[in-house]
């Protein structure tokens, strides 16, 4: 991504209503995605179903390995790297790729999607939306949702496979 493609992506964005709406899905995604988990793991251990330990290892341990990777890695911001003004105002440098908030929906939809397909594929969607909010937002390139989303999902896949 370029600055030039940044501005012409957010064109329609910058009005301080729909820069506004944006941040607001944003969030309203990111509170609902971490609802959602406790919420499930508390009606996995009400159940006594045994996927409770499975869906607390997967998610938290591929949270740590990102976080982990992010941190040795530290790939800068757009709004580190490119001349833009973000819709979004962050201070925080490095660890852009991959993005965590959208690694952490997309494998909280995949733990999901375990417990209810409807719900899960829901969540998947939500995962893009968020996906597109954290490019549009300019704290994320496209590269760092896209290996959010794909290393997401594998994680889970994998994860959930061996357990």
């Amino acid at each position: 991504m370029t600055a030039a493609q940044y501005e012409r992506w957010t064109a329609p964005f910058r009005s301080p209503r729909r820069a506004k709406a944006v941040r607001v899905i944003n969030r309203g995604l990111t509170v609902l995605s971490f609802a959602a988990y406790p919420l499930a793991l508390a009606w996995l251990w009400i159940q006594k179903d045994p996927r409770l330990w499975s869906s607390i290892l997967v998610p938290g341990t591929g949270f740590g390995a990102v976080s982990l990777f992010r941190r040795v890695y530290n790939a800068p911001r757009p709004y580190e790297a490119l001349d833009i003004v973000p819709l979004k105002e962050k201070d925080k440098q490095g660890q852009s790729f991959p993005s965590r908030h959208v690694f952490s929906i997309f494998v909280i939809a995949m733990t999901l999607l375990r417990l209810s397909v409807p719900l899960g594929a829901v969540f998947l969607a939500f995962g893009v939306v968020l996906a597109w909010c954290r490019v549009i937002l300019g704290v994320h390139f496209p590269r760092d949702v896209l290996a959010g989303a794909v290393v997401g999902v594998l994680w889970a896949w994998v994860g959930y496979w061996m357990t």
